[in-house]
C-alpha cells in the first residue's frame, strides 16, 4: 500500500501513472505529422493515375516500407488515443477491461492487415477486387 496521498499547491502530486503512455503518445504523433504531410502528398500524386502506375509506385520499397510505418504509428496512436477515451468514461472495471481488450483486438488485427495488404500491393500479387475497376 502506498503512502499518503501528497498535494503541491492543493494539486495531488502524481504517482506517474500514464507517463510512459504520455510519453509514446507524443513520439507517436511527431511521426506521425511528417508522416501524414508525405501520405498527403502522395495521394495527390497518385489522384487520376492508372492501375499499373499504383502498382508502381507499391513496388518501391521506400514507398511501401514508409507506408507500414505510417499504419503502424496510426493504429498505435489511435490505439492509445480510444484507451484513453475508455478509461475517462467508463467506470466499471469488467466493462473496461473488456472494451480495453477488444480495442487492442480490433487495432492489432488493422495493423496486421495493413501491413499483409501493403506487402501483397508491393510484391505484385495483389489483382483488384471482383467489382473494381473497368
Amino acid at each position: 500500500m502506498s503512502g499518503p496521498v501528497q498535494f503541491k499547491n492543493g494539486v495531488k502530486v502524481s504517482e506517474r501513472h500514464g507517463a510512459g503512455e504520455w510519453t509514446l503518445e507524443k513520439i507517436l504523433l511527431g511521426l506521425m505529422m511528417p508522416l501524414g504531410v508525405w501520405l498527403l502528398s502522395t495521394s495527390f500524386t497518385l489522384t487520376g493515375a492508372g492501375y499499373d502506375v499504383v502498382l508502381q509506385w507499391f513496388a518501391n520499397r521506400l514507398n511501401a516500407g514508409l507506408l507500414i510505418v505510417t499504419a503502424l504509428v496510426f493504429f498505435g496512436f489511435a490505439s492509445l488515443a480510444w484507451k484513453v477515451i475508455v478509461e475517462d468514461y467508463i467506470h466499471k472495471p469488467g466493462s473496461k477491461a473488456l472494451a480495453l481488450g477488444l480495442l487492442n483486438l480490433i487495432f492489432l488485427a488493422l495493423a496486421a492487415a495493413s501491413v499483409f495488404f501493403i506487402v501483397r500491393l508491393a510484391l505484385g500479387s495483389a489483382p483488384l477486387p471482383a467489382g473494381f475497376g473497368i
